[in-house]
């Protein structure tokens, strides 16, 4: 089959399914094109928990696919790529978090979102990079053990500095790569560009940012901003979105090495098989999942 066979044959077979499809911001183009829609992790599983829909491909990757299960057990939620995993979310395990915890027994566990259902079942709060700021200045405890993301935590840490913040030593392959000279090639590049960085990016990156966000909100900003030309310090992925909003704008990625391998490889036909098939399933023990969801509805709790 070419492409638009695939397309037609997806499109099909999600109706006999009752299904949809929501692709995160780092998808390939070709999967974003035919998603219902596309977002943050975050977004997509609110909108995945809201939608009468018995089926939900999820084109992301394993812990964004879990985060749907946790918030909509009664759906059948599929991973069209069953290995697309998270390399952050691999570095804490709930055996390593405990130990932690004993350490600091004082200390409130906050959970970036981007970790496996067990270690958000382990925790006491998760949080986004969209709302990590927000969900620490709501803890009245002064000491909180920050997972997995160092560099998140940092960046909390600055923002909030009457919190203790304790980072476990986590990160993200793609947004660690991130260097100052790669800040300085491209301000000499593009000097009348705003930069607009991701928080999982590097303290020293972070600090040369004219605006620090999550996906979401780094989109949001360059559709609102007066300027025209913007440089972006997160996954390739977003350029799709970012273009297609703001035809007007010019954007230029801050660096070459802002691919997520695991995100790239949902393929138009990973999701036709994924309907066709009905695979990969994604299901996950009760009593985690029970646990797992309060630590996400205390996070939902505070944005009300």
């Amino acid at each position: 089959m070419n492409k638009n066979e695939i397309r037609k044959k997806i499109l099909e077979l999600k109706e006999q399914r009752d299904a949809i499809i929501v692709a995160h911001n780092y998808q390939i183009d070709e999967v974003q094109e035919i998603s219902d829609v596309i977002g943050d992790s975050l977004t997509l599983s609110k909108y995945c928990a809201e939608s009468t829909k018995k089926v939900i491909v999820f084109c992301g990757v394993h812990f964004m696919a879990e985060s749907a299960k946790i918030l909509s057990p009664e759906k059948t939620v599929l991973l069209p790529e069953i290995d697309a995993g998270c390399p952050m979310a691999d570095m804490v395990t709930v055996e390593e978090l405990r130990e932690a915890k004993k350490k600091h027994p004082e200390a409130v566990v906050v959970c970036y979102i981007n970790s496996s259902a067990e270690v958000k079942a382990e925790s006491d709060i998760c949080c986004t990079s969209s709302n990590a700021i927000q969900v620490v200045k709501s803890i009245k405890e002064k000491d909180i053990l920050f997972v997995p993301d160092q560099h998140l935590a940092s960046y909390v840490a600055k923002m909030v500095p009457e919190k203790n913040i304790i980072p476990w030593p986590g990160y993200c392959i793609t947004h660690h790569r991130l260097t100052l000279e790669d800040v300085r090639k491209v301000r000499e590049l593009h000097k009348d560009a705003e930069l607009l960085i991701h928080p999982e990016s590097p303290k020293e990156v972070v600090d040369e940012a004219d605006f620090v966000g999550s996906t979401k909100q780094i989109i949001e900003y360059a559709s609102k901003s007066k300027s025209k030309k913007f440089v972006i310090g997160t996954e390739m992925g977003i350029m799709y979105k970012l273009k297609k909003d703001n035809p007007d704008k010019t954007f230029y990625l801050l660096s070459q090495g802002l691919i997520c391998p695991n995100m790239k490889k949902n393929t138009l036909m990973s999701v036709y098989n994924a309907l066709n098939e009905m695979k990969y399933e994604i299901n996950i023990d009760e009593n985690i999942r029970v646990k797992a969801k309060e630590a996400l509805d205390r996070m939902h709790n505070i944005q009300l």
